[in-house]
């Protein structure tokens, strides 16, 4: 049986005076996995392969021009071009973007996955019918069905722990502090001062999905 952990918010807590947000600091993520094994054990992710809250990619960059890209945690070592082949190679976080214009909220028939006054996307899993449009709505690629469950799962910035004022298990367990966690409404916010000090960036602009996880130093080749 998989271990799951509940959203349960504190009656003290008002999400009306917080919008959270995710900075991620390219240069650095060192490509541990610590994030990934933390996010599965806080949150009762299967522990087979394929199932991700969160994952990380190395993407190489070969140079005869060809972008490698792969799951650090599904890594295929027969797959690694020879180190004289490479031109330069990083390692990209990534998970649900908890976007301020979802699309995976626009087309659940049943209206089980919604946005908190916060800015999280969730998903109620009682209501959720596991008919998968969420799944193939999502740009980023940030949900699954549980085989368990039988119902729609991501990440949800470990709702259950900032609620309570704790940081999400990815962000606290990152050596480097690559993962930045904040509020976006707050001067005071860790994240603030990331978006002041740096070049924003963030996945698949063009989509008009408004993310809420931004990166900095993101190279060209990231899709």
């Amino acid at each position: 049986m998989f271990k799951q952990a509940k959203a349960k918010t504190p009656e003290s807590y008002n999400a009306k005076v917080h919008y959270y947000g995710m900075g991620i600091q390219i240069d650095k993520c060192i490509g541990c996995a610590r994030c990934v094994e933390a996010c599965k054990e806080e949150n009762g992710v299967p522990k087979e392969p394929f199932f991700f809250r969160t994952w990380v990619e190395r993407y190489i960059i070969k140079k005869d021009g060809e972008t490698i890209v792969q799951n650090v945690s599904l890594k295929n070592g027969d797959q690694d071009p020879t180190e004289k082949d490479i031109l330069r190679s990083f390692f990209v976080p990534k998970l649900c973007n908890q976007c301020d214009n979802p699309p995976c909220v626009q087309v659940c028939p049943v209206g089980a996955t919604f946005k908190t006054d916060d800015g999280v996307v969730l998903i109620d899993d009682k209501r959720c019918i596991g008919c998968r449009y969420c799944v193939q709505a999502c740009p980023y690629g940030a949900r699954y069905i549980h085989p368990e469950k039988q119902t729609a799962d991501k990440c949800t910035f470990c709702y259950h722990r900032i609620t309570k004022g704790l940081l999400p298990a990815c962000v606290e367990v990152c050596p480097t502090q690559a993962r930045i966690f904040g509020d976006v409404k707050s001067t005071a916010s860790p994240l603030t001062r990331f978006k002041r000090m740096n070049k924003i960036f963030m996945l698949k602009p063009s989509l008009n999905t408004e993310p809420k996880v931004m990166y900095s130093n993101l190279d060209g080749e990231v899709r």
